[in-house]
């Protein structure tokens, strides 16, 4: 077969299959998957994978599996409805290189609905954007990566190695999604996951610790407030020393060779704060559950001790805390931050892949969030390629995808599985 003829094929393929896309990707947007309730998107997804003859495996999570390996998070909500897919093709002939390619289904909450312009659950294709929660991260990318193997057949052509194509959730919060299908066994020569980078190939990410504080005070009534001790004020004297923390750390962040040239790549984010019981009470208790980045090569063990050591020292200083010192919580992420290495060969064939649908060579990207490409790399030295389309709003209101850079990436992903896995005719 001639290259350019199978490209051609290819790229044509994907504009044919284009309104169907998206139909299926605002189906999949539709469906209210915030953490704890991804099985409905789990579902379509397996139905999506058996329609096309894949070798469905849908599983439930043992989360017991997972505590010893690299990587793992604490899980506070129920996990016993959690589910990973993956849709594997074997091929006829096996002669080129293996792939993974992985999609998250789990978002993040929407926020107040009336701050939303049109319901967040209910997609709408304006302007050349689709907007809705999870329409940019990444609904729109895994049905992408879906509709680009789609594309490849639809130009009479098939893989000639095998595809696992994997459907995982917690990807927002400690990726054990992800992590359960290592755990499951599922391997490849490379890893692809079409999260939304504007065009850009991840060159570098952070890490991520979640943590919390559990700060308890003196409740007495407000009348006489200066005899009590407020558990709300003292967590803000804990995130005030946790900036400083912050403030060291993008410091110490001036040396690494990606994120020197980035502003402030560490970033601390105190995200959700509970606590007390009545207005006219000196609040006995306050929760603060926090974020911090952290960049590759650091250890997450040496940077929970350095959390535990700016809050104990802060503690000390304060006249409460110094007597009743509050406790931190590992509360969800603990995960490395992660280099593209040791990929020459899946880089060569994904730039091949791209100079064809957009020209010329692909921008890096220095990645101050965090993907599911750790675990790959860092658990098995699988080489993992993040890349996919534009959109803006991720975790806010009105998140969109791109349309246009949608169509593009869809081509460059589809073009990618060519290159890498081989294809010949059906």
């Amino acid at each position: 077969m001639n290259a350019s003829d199978v490209r051609r094929g290819i790229l044509e393929a994907v504009d044919e299959n284009f309104g169907a896309q998206l139909a299926t990707t605002a189906d999949l947007v539709a469906i209210p998957s915030i953490r704890g309730a991804e099985g409905p998107c789990q579902d379509m997804i397996g139905d999506l994978l058996r329609e096309r003859d894949y070798e469905v495996d849908d599983w439930q999570i043992n989360i017991d599996d997972l505590r010893d390996l690299r990587g793992f998070g604490a899980i506070e909500h129920d996990f016993s409805k959690a589910r990973s897919v993956v849709g594997s093709f074997r091929p006829n002939n096996n002669s080129g290189k293996s792939l993974i390619l992985q999609g998250h289904c789990d978002v993040v909450p929407t926020g107040p609905l009336d701050m939303w312009e049109t319901p967040p659950f209910s997609p709408v294709v304006r302007d050349g954007r689709m907007y809705g929660r999870g329409a940019c991260d990444m609904k729109s990318g895994t049905i992408a990566a879906l509709y680009a193997l789609d594309a490849i057949k639809t130009a009479g052509l098939r893989p000639t190695a095998r595809i696992h194509f994997q459907s995982v959730i917690e990807e927002e919060s400690t990726g054990l999604g992800a992590l359960s299908t290592l755990q499951r066994g599922y391997r490849a020569d490379a890893c692809f996951i079409p999260e939304p980078t504007s065009g850009r190939m991840v060159r570098s990410q952070v890490g991520v610790i979640w943590f919390r504080l559990k700060v308890r005070g003196h409740p007495v009534h407000v009348f006489e407030a200066g005899s009590g001790s407020n558990a709300i004020t003292a967590a803000y004297h804990l995130i005030q020393s946790l900036q400083r923390l912050e403030d060291d750390w993008n410091e110490r962040a001036k040396s690494d060779h990606h994120f020197k040239a980035v502003t402030h790549p560490i970033n601390f984010n105190p995200g959700i704060i509970k606590g007390g019981d009545w207005a006219s009470s000196v609040p006995a208790w306050c929760d603060v559950d926090c974020r911090i980045a952290i960049l590759p090569g650091w250890s997450v063990a040496e940077c929970q001790a350095e959390i535990v050591r700016c809050v104990t020292a802060a503690s000390r200083e304060h006249r409460f805390l110094a007597n009743n010192p509050p406790e931190v919580e590992w509360s969800g992420f603990l995960s490395e931050g992660y280099e593209l290495k040791d990929s020459d060969e899946a880089e060569a064939a994904f730039a091949r892949a791209y100079d064809a649908v957009y020209g010329g060579t692909v921008e890096d990207l220095v990645f101050t969030a965090l993907t599911d490409t750790r675990f790959y790399g860092l658990n098995y030295g699988i080489p993992s390629l993040c890349f996919g389309a534009s959109g803006a709003a991720m975790h806010g209101f009105n998140e969109y995808v791109d349309l246009d850079s949608l169509r593009k990436s869809t081509k460059t992903v589809a073009l990618f599985i060519a290159e890498w896995c081989g294809v010949e005719k059906l």
